[in-house]
């Protein structure tokens, strides 16, 4: 990967450049990509979310970096429900889901049952 500020090469898992400090990565984010426009245009002028009027970020339409950006000559790629269909891959993802809540209530279970044993 290539710094956008002085085209050093950088890691791709850098927050920021080595050489010039320039953030490459969302601030606090740092599996967040940031995307930069180039010196006299801004992002806004080629991003899906700025043409279909979703775009929420305050500096919309003269955004120079955004986290949010897509370009509208990329197909969105929407995520695949792997369960999508099948009645067991519904359940298995309501448990994976609920774990947390399952275990507490498996050891309210227990409790109420030794507290009843003990009587």
């Amino acid at each position: 990967m290539l710094c956008p500020r002085c085209h050093q090469s950088v890691e791709a898992q850098a927050v920021a450049c080595p050489n010039c400090r320039t953030p490459l990565k969302a601030y606090g984010h740092p599996g967040i990509p940031l995307y930069r426009a180039g010196k006299d245009e801004f992002l806004c002028d080629s991003c899906i979310y700025h043409d279909d009027d979703t775009c929420t970020f305050p500096q919309r339409p003269y955004a120079k970096t955004c986290t949010l950006y897509h370009d509208r000559s990329m197909p969105l790629e929407m995520p695949v429900n792997r369960y999508a269909g099948s009645q067991q891959g519904s359940v298995t993802a309501w448990l994976q889901r609920n774990s947390a809540w399952l275990l507490l209530l498996a050891l309210g279970i227990v409790s109420l049952a030794l507290a009843l044993a003990r009587r």
